[in-house]
């Protein structure tokens, strides 16, 4: 797992851990990313189910309940097969996209 800094983004990069190990040291490590927007690689995963995604549920919404952006990255997955609650993209461009425009929602108190 990797950690980089993008102004108010972390990202967060998985390398080598099985999403379960993963999301346990991201609810570990969570004060380190908590006052900042958040995007979670998994572009190197290429054997994703729903139900690995589905891990990130509880931190996601722990982390959107603070006003704060929590995108998940991949192209492995059926997004029609994912809850609502998470945000999943193909791309990191989309996924800077997904946190620009939830930002200016909260700027305009949507």
């Amino acid at each position: 797992m990797f950690f980089e800094k993008d102004g108010n983004i972390s990202i967060i990069t998985q390398e080598k851990v099985t999403i379960i190990e993963l999301v346990k040291k991201l609810t570990i490590l969570y004060t380190r990313f908590e006052h900042d927007n958040v995007i979670v690689s998994l572009t190197s995963s290429r054997t994703l189910t729903s139900s690995d995604v589905i891990e990130f549920v509880h931190i996601s919404n722990r982390h959107r309940a603070s006003n704060r952006s929590f995108v998940i990255v991949t192209s492995h997955i059926r997004i029609e097969d994912i809850p609502e609650e998470l945000f999943i993209v193909p791309s990191m461009q989309e996924a800077y996209d997904v946190i620009e425009m939830e930002e200016i929602e909260r700027d305009l108190d949507f």
